[in-house]
């Protein structure tokens, strides 16, 4: 049997397929559809130092080979997850680790902060694509001092495993992985969703709440992919790689670009136990191939 075991900075994973925030709920949810345990890592929505409500509705709509969804980040906050959610999830056999979103370093580090002090919760993931409130709305991650920025107040605040989501919509992506690297963080997953809309034509209106959102699903994943590995030939800290993996066969593609863990996303939302299945067909393809090592595949090209 091959091993299949990865390590993202202190954080040790039994395999490398994980969930992406805000498709899989706090995990309990699909506990009647898999195995919990079986998952490497399970990244709950997006957490906020305050309440938040998100957007009005609609806030998804369906794309040929993908979604759109501008939920905004809706959650009852971080104390609330402390008190209500963290009891439920600290006994469950794998690593869950909380996307901390927030409007300020400050509120994001806060938010880190509290979480830093939850025993069984072993990493965070930084979502650097909300609005800086302080900046005319411009999300942190798309330029090196707004990430870095973000970063470097987490990590004085956090002593744990950082990861940093990172955004597609940026003109080089490798620059922003080496400023927020510089700045502590243990890894970086990409990409989160691409920016974009969908009209309806007899209503003569769009068909999100807020006219945009982002664009996720089979459609991204050869932006992603691509994105993935010029990331990884840019920095030393290991890559987390989504966008469209709905298959072992996909995955596989990732790690050969450099990511050392993936993340499954929109799939969740088809086939509820697409990660366990994408988990065994990886396994299953490393020993068809007498590979012992999944390391052994990792940024092969």
């Amino acid at each position: 049997m091959s091993k299949i075991n990865v390590k993202i900075g202190n954080l040790e994973l039994k395999n490398p397929v994980m969930t992406a925030s805000g498709t899989f709920g706090y995990g309990v949810e699909f506990a009647d559809f898999v195995p919990l345990e079986e998952i490497g890592g399970i990244i709950v929505k997006g957490t906020t130092l305050h309440p938040r409500q998100g957007n009005d509705y609609p806030r998804m709509a369906e794309t040929p080979q993908g979604m759109l969804n501008c939920v905004g980040l809706q959650n009852k906050g971080v104390d609330y997850f402390c008190r209500n959610i963290y009891p439920t999830i600290k006994d469950i056999d794998t690593q869950f680790i909380v996307n901390v979103s927030g409007s300020s370093p400050d509120d994001y580090a806060e938010c880190a902060r509290r979480i830093d002090a939850l025993e069984r919760i072993n990493a965070i993931e930084l979502n650097i694509s909300c609005p800086n409130v302080k900046d005319g709305g411009m999300a942190f991650g798309v330029t090196c001092q707004g990430a870095a920025g973000v970063v470097k107040a987490v990590r004085k605040a956090y002593g744990k495993t950082l990861i940093v989501k990172l955004s597609p919509n940026v003109t080089s992506i490798t620059d922003i992985a080496k400023a927020v690297e510089a700045e502590g963080a243990d890894s970086v997953s990409l990409i989160n969703t691409l920016m974009g809309t969908s009209i309806d034509i007899e209503r003569r209106r769009f068909n999100l709440s807020i006219g945009t959102g982002g664009l996720s699903g089979p459609c991204v994943k050869p932006v992603a992919l691509r994105m993935v590995y010029q990331v990884a030939k840019a920095v030393k800290i290991p890559v987390i790689g989504l966008g469209g993996i709905s298959s072992a066969e996909d995955a596989i593609e990732f790690l050969m670009a450099g990511a050392t863990a993936v993340e499954i996303g929109t799939a969740n939302f088809i086939d509820p136990a697409i990660t366990k299945k994408v988990k065994d067909g990886i396994a299953e393809w490393l020993d068809r191939h007498n590979i012992e090592d999944i390391h052994d595949i990792i940024n092969v090209l």
